[in-house]
């Protein structure tokens, strides 16, 4: 069992890490290059997330900085009360032991995840994708060398070098203790986590998320939003459904304007039987395509009678984790935001910002879409459970 480092220790192995990525910035971005070069499959989303260029070592060194600098997250105390026999008794954050984090794809989750699971006070073990090894062991590496500077244990972080088989297998049966599980992908890692995990699972979510445009909507603001809600489609947070409601002023002028520049985007645009008929669309081959994320240049316009139905289908086909109204009507947005059953819930304002940095929490270990025991970005401040301390002199139960 590894010993709760101490946050000046937490802090310290954090800034260095933040100077050697620094350091090996180039190192980096070549080992990340013959990754991606290597990268065979045809998922545009999975070859997005695998880049780690100068923007996205920027980034890993703004969340080590960044994390380094927050506040202690365990030990912090929730409650605390006098029993009438004078035991005090307080209950107080404390970090989990060890947790596992599987992902696909992205290099900076080895970093911002890491990061954020080892402030806390865990043991990291790490399982990334075949695609993106060569940069994740890299950064691994620098995890190693930041940790022996301080005089910790490098096995405060490990990568597990495990083909799916054997991930299988640890999941069943685990070599080590593991007290969380949070993995970091698409619908079939996710569902293969969950089927075989031992241990309590943290789901990080997929997206498909909706837009309502509601009959009040300003038009300008609701484009602005949807054109940037698909920004950056290997995002989990980017639109893919877009409910225009059928009393819209304006409606057929607002939807073809909006067509327009989704093509511009080079967006394929799909649509429900009525707007597909309206502004000669390809239509949607069934209902079940409401329920797919896409992580792809597509997205679907369909009409939508109220308020009430909007929510009522996007809690039907969403993803449980961002939604969005534009309306000009405070009383409207209100119902919209308190029915509606995602994670994070938006009126007037892009689904580009559920993000951990983006909605104060510095990063975030994941996006969940449970509501037990966080929902939406977990931050560092969410990552750790509790534990009752009672003080006493010899006090029994009568």
């Amino acid at each position: 069992m590894n010993t709760l480092l101490s946050i000046e220790t937490r802090n310290a192995v954090l800034l260095t890490m933040a100077e050697l990525l620094e350091k090996e910035r180039a190192g980096i971005i070549s080992i990340n290059k013959k990754d991606l070069e290597a990268y065979k499959g045809d998922d545009i989303s999975m070859f997005d997330r695998l880049k780690a260029d100068d923007k996205k070592v920027d980034e890993m060194i703004a969340a080590a900085k960044h994390l380094a600098s927050q506040e202690d997250p365990v030990g912090v105390e929730r409650f605390s009360f006098k029993h009438d026999n004078g035991m005090q008794v307080y209950n107080k954050t404390a970090s989990f032991g060890t947790i596992l984090i599987i992902y696909e794809s992205r290099p900076d989750v080895t970093v911002e995840a890491a990061g954020i699971a080892f402030k806390s006070g865990n043991k990291i073990l790490l399982k990334g994708g075949k695609e993106s090894l060569n940069s994740n062991l890299k950064i691994v590496e620098l995890w190693h060398k930041s940790l022996k500077q301080h005089d910790a244990a490098t096995d405060w972080v490990e990568y597990l070098q495990f083909n799916r088989t054997e991930t299988q297998a640890f999941l069943e049966k685990p070599t080590q203790k593991v007290d969380l599980i949070v993995p970091r992908g698409g619908e079939r890692l996710i569902a293969f986590v969950k089927k075989h995990a031992t241990c309590p699972v943290i789901i990080s979510g997929r997206g498909n998320n909706f837009v309502y445009v509601s009959n009040d909507a300003d038009l300008d603001i609701a484009i602005d939003v949807i054109i940037n809600g698909k920004s950056k489609i290997s995002a989990c947070n980017a639109v893919d459904k877009v409910l225009i409601d059928a009393n819209l002023t304006n409606k057929e002028v607002f939807i073809n304007k909006l067509i327009s520049k989704l093509n511009e985007s080079k967006i394929e645009v799909l649509g429900d039987v009525t707007v597909a008929k309206n502004h000669q669309l390809e239509e949607i081959s069934s209902n079940e395509v409401w329920y797919e994320e896409f992580l792809d240049y597509k997205i679907v316009i369909g009409e939508i009678a109220s308020n009430a139905n909007a929510i009522a289908m996007i809690n039907k086909y969403g993803g449980g984790h961002s939604s969005v109204i534009i309306t000009k009507e405070i009383e409207k947005a209100k119902v919209f935001m308190e029915n509606v059953d995602t994670a994070v819930v938006y009126h007037n304002a892009s689904t580009r910002f559920t993000d951990g940095g983006q909605l104060g929490l510095g990063g975030e270990l994941a996006i969940s879409t449970d509501k037990l025991h966080q929902r939406g970005p977990i931050g560092l401040q969410h990552l750790v459970t509790n534990k009752w301390y009672v003080h006493g002199n010899g006090q029994l139960r009568s």
